[in-house]
């Protein structure tokens, strides 16, 4: 950035210097219009928030209490709305206005196996079902909060945070996500994150974000082998474990090397972690106090009650997890009766038996599915909280046989992994490249029906997304048999293998229901002489946020052409199938695998990142239009991925002789699709309008509260303060006694309005209150800080006039009757700047004089702004001769001519000088010597001639600057 270049005539150079100079505007542009972004790992009890901004590394944001992670706790009483801490303390008091554990909850129609399993754990919650999209609802009093509308409240509070942290307004995020979840859960994070004005740049499975952190700061250890490691996770709901490898891998597009994590297999159980401990410890210590018979009333049916028992449960299961017995101690847990018991983690252990039985399952599952044996890992490596009970840990150890990793912050990896991924997909960033290529966990397959040749209709399935295999990537299947309107659905395929009997908990295995229409219209339309259908060709897309979508379905066509007709073909045509090939899913930066309708899957092993795909199943026309010949048997068979055959001429045969071939040309017509999701509705159209409104709702009530408090605090705060100073005495010798009686009595009734009438005013009441004080107390406020400033004023007033006198000596000796050959300033200049300095020491010294006579409590004389005033006046004629003494450039005399030179004979020289009659008439070629030596010196440094500037009279100017008589200016 702060490289000199020369300027050149050079026009190559010149042009890389645009070229340079265009390049360093862009990176400007960019940092300017960059922004803040952030990674929220939303776990199902702790909520973490990573930020990075542009100079800033990345890092963990804060919450108002300063701790580094948020309970993912949201709470609602009497019109308030509170999150974290504060929620959950209110839920102990109020347990069924407390919401926490949500996330398992998102993409959840009211019958699923996942929601029974949350009523039974929490069943103080009132939970009904949304009317249209059968979805959860919870209910308190007449108010009524979708699903994601809390979780989006959640994201508004860590979007807080993040600004807070980073001083900048945050739009996009990426958002952390169980590995498991499926379309409908994924979806409905991402409508939950609109509601919050936020726009997500991925979805980022949790142990992909943990193996791209553990891999960024191991960066020098990965090479072109692969090197496997196996990352196991126990969170407050679910545990997984997942098999990655590190591996230095080439582009294909670029050519640059670039380090790969890839997931090669997932385990998971969703039922798995430490809330189910903290459950059952909860109704192991119900069930110990009701057998105290301390009192009639049973402790499960009074939902305060099982709150305190939850919240010491948690506590008590923490704290066993560093000693081997703690007291649990709930004062006043029922009817007033204290509750204390001694657990030991023998007994604690002894409860979550069958739950220590499932602790290897999802490590097994994750290598199997990766096809790996436990001898190549290179390490097994810890993250999540729950992997801190010792009793997990020692039934890891004692399963894989060696020691675990444990360096990696199990709360904080993913969140710094996520964050890392966020600053590479938003601009204004530039991260080292590290490529990550996560994993199909279930598997999507196309399901239509075809007519057989008995006349039967029969089902066909064919897999478009297999398990383990990467994305984001793109798929395509043709339909070859179908001529007219026809659809097809997408569902979930090969669950048994996942999910065995779990399959429930994913919801509807029917993704989307796809109809296509004016099929017959198209082939009708199109399919004519020298032109042959290759079938419907439909795209399907699954992104970086494993989220499906069909991209578009259209009429493949291929039409046989001659020379003749090629030449003919109008430039409208040739654009127009130019834009049909750029705007298909069958794109040339990342073409699509195919699937046919005939089920052959022509797919290559090597995965797609995302950026380097497979090749497509057929050339494009530009591929085409090379070749010379095409075998004509090839027409009507379906393009394989390499392209059409082609046949060449014989060696020896002349290009003129050659028989031309005909011509293929791909031509594409769109076919109209409507897809209908088939699993959850989607909060969209009217009903996220509605969402939307109800958050804004809160959030005008949320502002409206922070305005009154700070309004309150402020009225408050200055009432104080007032009363205060008017007890100090540099405070009241600056008001007269009316003016002590007046403040102190206004403050004595706004004080008793605010503890009696005045306790439930609004913030315009408080403002006016203070408003009202203000007025009266700034007039007193004001004389102090005059009197305050005064001194500090005239000192620097003071140091003015000095400064001046001292220039004024210094200017006497540069006029023409003092010094002719610096004659700078006239006799007037020096005559006004002398009456301006004598003025201001008069004025100053009478308006102190008066100033001092004056009581501390009346209005004063000398203020400090009329002090500024005259060192304003004062600074404007110093500087106006400053400026010109700048400007002042002495005269040159001119040099005489050289003396002529004479020759041994004593003799003038013959070629002696022109006569000083005639040197007038021509250029003066002579130079002083200081001029010449600076002037050469100067070409020696720069390498360039600079017109119109005299290095000679700057470096003078220097001179006179630092030699002369006015240095101390």
């Amino acid at each position: 950035m702060g490289t000199r270049h020369r300027m050149c005539t050079d026009g190559h150079t010149g042009g890389m210097v645009l070229l340079v100079t265009l390049s360093v505007l862009a990176l400007f542009a960019t940092v300017a219009n960059s922004a803040a972004v952030m990674s929220v790992d939303l776990g199902s009890e702790w909520m973490k928030v990573g930020v990075v901004s542009p100079g800033v590394p990345m890092e963990i944001a804060l919450n108002k209490e300063s701790k580094r992670k948020t309970p993912s706790t949201i709470a609602f009483r009497n019109g308030d709305r509170v999150f974290g801490e504060d929620a959950q303390t209110l839920g102990v008091r109020f347990p069924s206005n407390s919401f926490g554990y949500l996330v398992d909850l998102l993409g959840k129609t009211i019958d699923n196996p996942m929601v029974d399993m949350y009523r039974k754990r929490f069943p103080y919650y009132d939970i009904v079902e949304d009317p249209v999209r059968h979805t959860v609802v919870f209910r308190v009093g007449e108010e009524r909060y979708t699903i994601e509308e809390l979780i989006a409240q959640l994201l508004q509070v860590a979007k807080g945070y993040a600004e807070d942290s980073t001083g900048q307004p945050i739009t996009e995020c990426v958002l952390i996500v169980p590995g498991f979840y499926g379309q409908a859960e994924r979806t409905a994070l991402v409508s939950a994150a609109r509601l919050a004005n936020l726009k997500v740049l991925q979805l980022i499975n949790d142990y992909t974000a943990v193996a791209l952190n553990y891999g960024i700061f191991r960066r020098k250890e990965i090479n072109e082998t692969a090197q496997y490691f196996l990352f196991y996770d126990m969170g407050a709901y679910k545990t997984s474990a997942a098999v990655v490898s590190y591996q230095l891998a080439k582009d294909k597009a670029t050519r640059e090397t670039h380090p790969v994590v890839q997931v090669l297999g997932v385990g998971f159980d969703r039922t798995l972690g430490g809330l189910e401990m903290q459950v059952r410890l909860r109704d192991y210590l119900g069930q110990e106090f009701n057998k105290l018979g301390k009192t009639k009333t049973d402790v499960f049916t009074n939902p305060r009650a099982m709150a305190k028992l939850f919240k010491e449960a948690g506590r008590l299961k923490n704290v066993l997890s560093a000693n081997t017995e703690h007291y649990a101690q709930i004062e006043g847990l029922l009817d007033e009766q204290d509750f204390r018991l001694l657990v030991t983690r023998e007994q604690f252990e002894g409860l979550c038996k069958d739950l220590y039985e499932r602790v290897t399952a999802p490590l097994d599952k994750a290598l199997a599915a990766s096809g790996l044996a436990l001898d190549v890992i290179n390490q097994v490596v810890l993250f999540g909280g729950n992997t801190r009970v010792p009793k997990v840990q020692d039934i890891l150890r004692a399963h894989i046989g060696q020691e675990l990793a444990k360096n990696l912050n199990a709360d904080e990896a993913a969140c710094m992994g996520a964050v890392y991924r966020a600053a590479d997909l938003a601009t204004g960033f530039k991260v080292k490249k590290f490529i990550t290529k996560d994993a199909v966990l279930f598997p999507i397959q196309v399901v239509f029906d075809r007519e057989a040749e008995n006349g039967t209709m029969r089902q066909v399935r064919r897999t478009l997304f297999g398990a383990m295999n990467s994305y984001p990537q793109k798929k395509v299947i043709t339909f070859n048999k179908h001529t007219d309107d026809f659809e097809f659905t997408v569902q979930y395929a090969e669950l048994e293998s996942v999910l065995r009997d779990e399959t429930r908990t994913l919801g509807s295995l029917d993704l989307a229901r796809v109809i296509l229409s004016e099929v017959a219209k198209k082939l009708k339309a199109n399919v004519v002489e020298n032109v042959e259908s290759k079938g419907i060709k439909a795209h399907f897309m699954l992104d970086d946020s494993g989220i499906f979508s069909l991209a578009n379905v259209e009429l493949v066509l291929e039409k046989t052409v001659t020379k003749e007709e090629d030449e003919d073909e109008s430039t409208f045509q040739k654009i127009g199938n130019t834009i049909s090939k750029l705007f298909s899913g069958d794109s040339t930066d990342k073409p699509a695998e195919k699937v046919t309708e005939e089920g052959s899957e022509k797919e290559e092993d090597e995965p797609t990142d995302g950026k380097d795909g497979k090749q497509s199943e057929e050339q494009t026309p530009k591929d085409k239009d090379a070749d010379a010949s095409k075998d004509a048997s090839s027409d009507g068979k379906e393009g394989t991925a390499g392209g059409e055959s082609e046949k060449k001429p014989d060696d020896g045969t002349e290009a003129k002789n050659a028989t031309v071939a005909p011509k293929i040309v791909t031509l594409k017509e769109t076919i109209p699709s409507k897809v209908e999701l088939t699993y959850v509705v989607p909060l969209e159209g009217e009903l996220f309008e509605a969402s939307a409104k109800l958050m804004a709702a809160l959030d005008e009530v949320d502002n409206a509260k922070k305005r009154r408090e700070t309004a309150l605090n402020a009225l408050e705060s200055f009432v104080i303060d007032a009363q205060v100073k008017m007890d100090e005495e540099e405070y009241a010798s600056c008001a007269t006694e009316e003016e002590i009686t007046s403040i102190r009595q206004r403050c004595v009734e706004i004080s008793e309005w605010l503890y009696e009438d005045g306790s439930d005013a609004d913030a315009d009441t408080y403002e006016k209150k203070l408003e009202e004080l203000r007025t009266v107390a700034n007039e007193v406020y004001a004389r102090h800080w005059e009197h305050e400033e005064r001194p500090q004023a005239l000192n620097a007033l003071k140091q003015m006039i000095n400064g001046s006198e001292g220039f004024l000596r210094n200017a006497r000796n540069l006029t023409k009757d003092t010094n002719p050959e610096k004659d700078v300033f006239t006799a007037v200049e020096i005559e006004t700047l002398e009456k301006a300095i004598r003025s201001t020491i008069e004025w100053r010294d009478t308006e102190v004089a008066e100033q001092e006579k004056l009581a501390r409590n009346v209005p004063v004389r000398l203020t400090v702004k009329d002090i500024t005033d005259r060192m304003g006046m004062l600074d404007r004629e110093v500087k106006y001769l400053v400026n010109k003494l700048k400007l002042w450039r002495p005269k040159v005399k001119p040099t005489p001519p050289p003396k002529p030179e004479k020759t041994a004979s004593g003799k003038e020289d013959e070629k002696e000088e022109p006569s000083g009659e005639e040197k007038p008439d021509e250029p003066v070629l002579e130079q002083s010597p200081e001029k010449d030596t600076t002037e050469s010196e100067g070409s020696e440094a720069d390498g360039a001639t600079v017109e119109e500037i005299d290095p000679t009279a700057t470096r003078k100017e220097h001179d006179d600057e630092e030699g002369g008589d006015h240095t101390e200016l």
